[in-house]
């Protein structure tokens, strides 16, 4: 028994190697076709399909392979092919990732709102911290002097570079806030 299972492990080794031979020296070929690109994009496209390519190939050699394996060494093969499919989803959804990267996604955003004063508090440092009705809260990230009480209907809008402005109704001042919940 053990003679057998042997054998059959020595003839998948030899098989493996006989076409890992194979495709190493077609792999070669391949990359000096690439290498030889001169234009920066093609070369990167012909190294990306070669890759797709070494993907493929590994993926039907060990799922021949698992065909061909005794019963005890199909387990341990099928938990390979496993784990290089999680890696493939991985490698996938890495690759979605950084084709999103720095793009501007575009969601339905408020330029500006009104809200009524619920509480007003200041910190040590004389900055404000405002509660309003609807459970918000935000704080003064600037020193300016502003005069707000409970009641009064403030504006907060949208400023530069993801700050926000609250100004008070009747009123030209603003100052920079910040949301804290």
């Amino acid at each position: 028994m053990t003679s057998r299972f042997t054998h059959g492990l020595r003839w998948i080794t030899l098989s493996s190697l006989l076409l890992s031979l194979h495709a190493v020296a077609d792999i070669e070929e391949q990359l000096a076709q690439c290498a030889a690109k001169t234009d920066k994009l093609e070369r990167l496209i012909c190294y990306d399909a070669l890759a797709a390519q070494a993907i493929n190939r590994a993926a039907q050699q060990v799922s021949t392979d698992l065909n061909e394996v005794p019963t005890h060494t199909a387990e341990v093969a099928a938990a390979q092919v496993a784990a290089s499919q999680t890696k493939t989803t991985q490698t996938t959804l890495t690759e979605s990732a950084q084709d999103n990267f720095g793009k501007i996604v575009k969601q339905e955003q408020i330029d500006a709102m009104w809200l009524t004063v619920k509480q007003v508090d200041k910190d040590p440092y004389g900055t404000l911290k405002l509660s309003f009705e609807n459970g918000q809260q935000w704080k003064q990230i600037d020193s300016r002097r502003f005069r707000v009480s409970s009641g009064d209907k403030v504006q907060i809008e949208r400023a530069a570079l993801g700050s926000f402005l609250l100004g008070k109704e009747g009123s030209n001042t603003t100052i920079r806030v910040k949301r804290i919940n």
